[in-house]
């Protein structure tokens, strides 16, 4: 189970995407400015953050599932 293939994560990377795809592609008198740049990345990194947190903690829960014997 990929945790990027969460419908949520795959609405949130669309929505990312397209807005750096209209920045990138109209005028450049119209382009974005740098706040926007950085709201931009800023929730390119709260997204990383999410998916690292998922997946870590999936990772440590399939860990302590794991039985371990000692003979």
């Amino acid at each position: 189970m990929n945790p990027l293939n969460d419908p949520a994560i795959v609405y949130l990377r669309a929505m990312v995407e397209l807005r750096i795809h209209r920045a990138r592609t109209e005028d450049r008198g119209v382009g974005v400015s740098a706040i926007e740049w950085a709201i931009i990345t800023g929730m390119l990194a709260a997204i990383a953050i999410a998916v690292y947190a998922v997946i870590r903690g999936s990772i440590e829960d399939s860990a302590e599932k794991i039985k371990t014997e000692y003979k």
